[in-house]
């Protein structure tokens, strides 16, 4: 099962020597395992790499909403004050905390009015560390958590496991079933499990602060993962190419799962937050920061200038309107 050893480059010889450092004696690992160490390691990881991965620079490898500059910034700004009032809490008595900001990056509001207290940012590794009365948010950072990877087989979900083969990695079905997979599937259907993207968001609920919480990310139901996606959901990103190549080059390219909606819904109302909705991007940029739209609207009414590009690749349906959700929450 899994891609073939020939289609992609050899893993570098410093991924494959931390590989086997962490390997079972059968020379495997869980893909959960996998994906921490090519994405997280810290010699060997993704996002530990002192590089440039978003943009359109050379040598990155995806676009995000912040490569569309401080408009992104200013409908996040718009939209989480309208959220907070409607709720009949002051903005200006809440610091806004992104969580997942890119290493070494800006954070969403740089250079961006804004009527909160404070903005502070936490970045990979850091602490959550999160008190009193905040705005919480995140661009894509569940969907580059760890997945937990299992296939249908003879009645029951097994776990997939990744393993060393003549220096090349492939998978590889493990003698371990996967005990938290209850529901039935179809023969070879595929799970990519975001437990991980679940659990962080659990961690993030469960710290001692009110406010509201905003994600910004993509996703699917249960159902329509464990229905609608006999493949799987992971995939790699590099070099604005997207591929279902996961084991190559390990360490040096992006691997991205859909996230559950319905475990981070179910986490965020079990740590007391109210009537947790989703929504298109769009929707929820011109529900929540109309005011802001318009205001952009009428003052290049005349010209098709870089903002109104921008707004038209973050909201329209075909760009990044429709391709991620927002999950947003208050306690």
């Amino acid at each position: 099962m899994g891609s073939s050893s020939e289609s992609f480059p050899a893993p570098s010889a410093e991924f494959l020597a931390v590989f086997r450092t962490l390997a079972d004696t059968s020379g495997a690992m869980t893909f959960e395992q996998f994906m921490t160490v090519a994405l997280y390691h810290p010699e060997v990881g993704y996002y530990r790499q002192s590089r440039p991965r978003v943009g359109r620079g050379k040598g990155t490898d995806f676009f995000t909403a912040t490569t569309s500059g401080t408009i992104f910034g200013e409908l996040v700004s718009s939209a989480c004050t309208k959220l907070l009032r409607a709720s009949g809490r002051n903005p200006a008595s809440h610091t806004f905390v992104e969580v997942g900001a890119e290493p070494g990056g800006f954070g969403v509001l740089t250079n961006v009015a804004h009527p909160f207290a404070g903005t502070e940012v936490r970045r990979i590794g850091d602490p959550l560390a999160l008190r009193g009365e905040c705005v919480i948010f995140s661009n894509e950072l569940f969907d580059a958590q760890p997945c937990r990877r299992t296939v249908y087989r003879n009645g029951t979900w097994r776990t997939v496991g990744v393993r060393i083969k003549e220096d090349r990695l492939e998978e590889t079905e493990l003698d371990m079933l996967n005990e938290q997979s209850p529901w039935p599937g179809t023969e070879g259907y595929r799970f990519d499990q975001p437990v991980a993207a679940a659990t962080l968001s659990d961690q993030i609920a469960a710290e001692p602060w009110t406010g509201i919480f905003v994600a910004i990310d993509y996703g699917k139901t249960f159902r329509a993962l464990v229905e609608e996606t006999p493949a799987g959901t992971l995939r790699a990103y590099y070099r604005h190419s997207q591929s279902n190549d996961v084991l190559a080059r390990p360490g040096e390219q992006d691997l991205t799962c859909h996230i559950c909606w319905d475990w981070i819904e179910a986490s965020l109302r079990q740590r007391g937050f109210s009537n947790p909705t989703l929504e298109f991007q769009e929707a929820f940029f011109i529900r929540h920061a109309g005011d802001f739209l318009a205001t952009v609207s009428a003052r290049d009414a005349a010209q098709f200038s870089p903002r109104k590009q921008a707004l038209l690749q973050l909201l329209h349906p075909s760009h990044m309107g429709q391709k991620f959700q927002v999950l947003h929450a208050i306690r």
